[in-house]
């Protein structure tokens, strides 16, 4: 089985804004533009049965639409960077999606996820670059930002056991529904029960 995730897509007009990113620093090993994603859950490697209970799971979840932006360029790896990435807007509805794809999980006897929740979309990874160097590339970049895009979807994707950065194929599709409180109206009144 490969090894599987929960992810949002990042639609194209940001992800073409992300490439301008691409470049300027050396060892890094830069992710392909249809790559980009932002991940909610990995779960790693799992049999065939806890898969198709995982898909089920999370084909039941109901949660508006919402809205995210992209904003500001970082590493991971404090002294010694490994990746670079874009930092994702703090929406309470990604969060509360986030929360409940890790419930299911642990419900369904997956490990609790180790690390604390932070959204982000890698876009390089970092192989004996200096550290002088990712300041110099961060400290130019600090202001990027995207335009506001609306997510509609989270999915679940597969990759096939590599370095890293793809390539990643989409095995399902749950959608959101619209009317979600980011647009202005709460959420129970554009969804009625």
């Amino acid at each position: 089985m490969p090894r599987l995730f929960v992810a949002l897509e990042v639609p194209r007009n940001a992800a073409m804004s992300l490439s301008l990113l691409r470049g300027g620093l050396p060892g890094a090993r830069w992710i392909d533009v249809e790559n980009f994603h932002i991940t909610l859950r990995f779960i790693g490697d799992i049999d065939g049965r806890t898969a198709d209970e995982v898909v089920d799971r999370l084909d039941r979840i109901e949660r508006p639409e919402f809205q995210l932006s992209l904003s500001g360029v970082g590493s991971f790896g404090s002294k010694k960077p490994h990746s670079i990435f874009a930092s994702v807007s703090q929406a309470p509805e990604m969060y509360a999606l986030q929360a409940e794809i890790e419930r299911i999980c642990q419900r369904l006897g997956l490990p609790a996820d180790p690390r604390k929740f932070t959204p982000h979309v890698t876009l390089a990874r970092l192989r004996n670059a200096r550290l002088d160097d990712v300041v110099s590339y961060l400290s130019g970049r600090g202001n990027f930002y995207s335009s506001p895009f609306v997510v509609n979807r989270f999915v679940l994707m597969s990759s096939k056991e590599s370095v890293g950065g793809g390539p990643y194929v989409t095995e399902e599709v749950f959608p959101l529904y619209e009317g979600g409180s980011s647009f202005g109206l709460p959420a129970m009144e554009a969804h009625p029960r």
